[in-house]
């Protein structure tokens, strides 16, 4: 393994109640190498094992068989040493502590003094554009908002790799499509890897190096299609070529 990989999965398997009646297999031999600075999708039919990949890549539930290396570490170093961040479709933000609050969590929990916390929370609210709510509760916020909240959080330890479970899939389709430029932009500004989980087609394309079309359960990997586009913009939604990778990955997940 490279040490520039962020990361490295071989031959994963992940079975849910082995031995059992209701024994099912969810992840079947899966390869995925993600490269440092490189944002893959993961993409394919409902139950497919795209989120069980990713929890198993960030440790939250072991494979049944192989290996999962995060940053040249074991997933459990790495979720240990807190090596990547994590956003879910729900923002998850805790309604009585202030946005600012919210965002220092992760750091309180790793023992940083009150005035460290506060300068890189407020760092992040600039990077996710939010300054002006740093006192605002969660609540008072709206969709779009708490999830660039969540996304800060997930930064807040400085990892090298972002793990997002479909982050995006609770939005209205304008509020969508704003959303995906803002974590273009934090990418750019970060240079973070990111592994990303939609089932949306055109954002697959529209934020991915590279998408990973996975088959119905049990969930393999059956096509890597790479996306190389020049400038990312509103523009390019309504370029040829990026209908022709829409096209592209339409039929990969039609293929069995």
């Amino acid at each position: 393994m490279s040490a520039v990989d962020a990361v490295v999965a071989k031959s994963i398997w992940k079975v849910f109640n082995p031995g059992k009646a209701n024994e099912v297999t969810a992840l079947e031999d899966v390869d995925l190498k993600v490269a440092a600075g490189e944002f893959v999708s993961l993409i394919g039919p409902s139950g497919c094992g795209k989120s069980t990949l990713l929890r198993v890549i960030a440790d939250l539930t072991e494979p049944t068989k192989g290996e999962i290396q995060v940053a040249g570490k074991s997933a459990h170093e790495a979720r240990l040493e807190q090596r990547y961040g994590i956003a879910f479709q729900q923002a998850a933000l805790f309604d009585w502590r202030t946005v600012i609050r919210n965002i220092e969590l992760p750091m309180e929990l790793k023992g940083w003094d009150k005035s460290k916390r506060e300068a890189r929370a407020k760092e992040l609210l600039e990077l996710v554009q939010l300054p002006d709510f740093a006192n605002h509760r969660p609540w008072e916020l709206s969709g779009g908002m708490q999830q660039r909240v969540a996304i800060a959080r997930a930064l807040a330890l400085d990892p090298s790799l972002l793990l997002m479970d479909e982050p995006f899939g609770a939005l209205d389709e304008m509020t969508r499509e704003r959303m995906q430029n803002e974590l273009l932009a934090i990418r750019q500004a970060t240079g973070k890897s990111v592994i990303f989980v939609t089932h949306s087609i055109p954002e697959a394309v529209y934020l991915s190096d590279t998408v990973i079309v996975m088959s119905p359960r049990p969930g393999r990997i059956t096509h890597r299609i790479g996306v190389s586009f020049g400038t990312r913009n509103e523009a390019l939604r309504e370029s040829p070529e990026f209908f022709e990778h829409v096209t592209q990955v339409r039929e990969a997940l039609r293929a069995r």
